[in-house]
């Protein structure tokens, strides 16, 4: 008889005793809990058109119906997606650690070395209250510049909730596209930066560090996979918890335009005719203060309103990557002109983006 193998929804190991106490109680509920999503998300659509037209009352096909339709539709549809992407990412991330990135970023040379770092960028958590320790640890260890501007460029411009949930919600195509030119950016950003030489542009507090000697890491701690489950939901709570209110802020934004903006408007001001469409994506899109969940709704709603797809894709770029707080936050590292520099050298980037996009689609 051949031996029979745990699995995940199993409290116990082949040989029939509990490897692990908490083991069913933090990992056995997903067996009902995945089923329990897969319902969830398939009646969100009927949901919606109850509470709009039934509910409420409001008539189909009308500006307000459409309009409220969406936003009920979007809500639970997001924050679903987005908990589920969340919770895998996390999951996938406790096999990561970013002091074993930044030592296999150290030994890459440049192109090599901006390649790697772009790819790393995907996989590695970075927002703005991990990038002071992130950019000066990188730095320390011997990474140059600019394959840590590569780096700082992917992490948040193609991060996994933001590739994830392209995914689910346009399709592999277009997660594939904005995960290319994303790359692109990325990687030609860093090497374009890096043959600058701005070290001296760097805070003077930095440059001392980098002179100090590097202090040892402690010993990374063995995770058992209940500890793995519990940083998974722990990172539902923080993202999830941190990023609902923009999210129905985006899928305000975005039900007004789904419900009240003419099709005929929207094709003109963000259309493949307009030449100033892409510019005005990137102008509009960098003071913006939002994230890969808060900005879909809106993406959704300006494709399907006829937004040129370059054009939307440099407004979704320019709103994630190069988003006004995290400038801020670089301030404490750079001095303006480096920061104006990487501003502009990302920028350009997203701008050739946007109209090679614009001439091809």
């Amino acid at each position: 008889m051949s031996e029979q193998l745990p699995c995940a929804c199993s409290p116990q190991g082949g040989s029939g005793k509990p490897e692990h106490p908490g083991f069913f109680r933090k990992g056995g509920w997903l067996c009902l809990a995945l089923p329990a999503w897969v319902v969830l998300y398939m009646v969100i659509h009927r949901l919606s058109e109850w509470i709009a037209f039934g509910l409420f009352g409001l008539t189909p096909k009308s500006h307000l119906g459409e309009a409220v339709a969406f936003f009920f539709y979007d809500v639970p549809k997001v924050l679903l997606l987005l908990t589920l992407v969340v919770f895998i990412v996390t999951f996938l991330q406790s096999f990561i650690s970013p002091m074993k990135v930044r030592d296999a970023l150290s030994k890459r040379g440049t192109g090599l070395g901006n390649a790697f770092a772009s790819i790393f960028g995907i996989l590695t958590p970075f927002c703005s209250c991990s990038a002071v320790p992130l950019f000066i640890g990188f730095l320390r260890a011997g990474v140059p510049l600019g394959v840590t501007f590569s780096f700082l460029v992917a992490a948040p411009m193609i991060n996994e909730v933001a590739l994830g949930m392209l995914l689910a919600m346009f399709g592999w195509k277009i997660a594939l596209i904005y995960a290319g030119t994303g790359l692109a950016i990325a990687f030609l950003s860093g090497l374009i930066l890096g043959r600058l030489r701005m070290e001296a542009h760097l805070e003077g507090w930095v440059q001392d560090a980098l002179k100090a000697p590097a202090m040892g890491d402690s010993e990374e701690e063995i995770l058992t996979f209940p500890m793995r489950i519990d940083q998974a939901i722990q990172g539902v709570k923080d993202i999830v918890g941190k990023v609902w209110p923009f999210i129905l802020a985006g899928i305000a934004v975005g039900a007004l335009i789904h419900g009240y903006v003419p099709e005929s408007f929207m094709a003109g001001l963000l259309g493949k005719k307009s030449w100033y469409s892409v510019p005005l994506a990137v102008a509009v899109g960098v003071p913006l203060y939002s994230n890969a969940a808060g900005v879909l709704p809106i993406v959704e709603a300006l494709l399907g309103k006829g937004a040129a797809l370059g054009s939307t894709l440099a407004f979704m770029m320019a709103v994630i990557g190069l988003s006004l707080p995290e400038t801020v936050i670089l301030r404490r590292v750079m001095r303006p002109k480096l920061i104006a520099t990487f501003i502009g050298v990302v920028a350009l980037g997203i701008l050739l983006v946007g109209y090679l996009f614009n001439a091809l689609f």
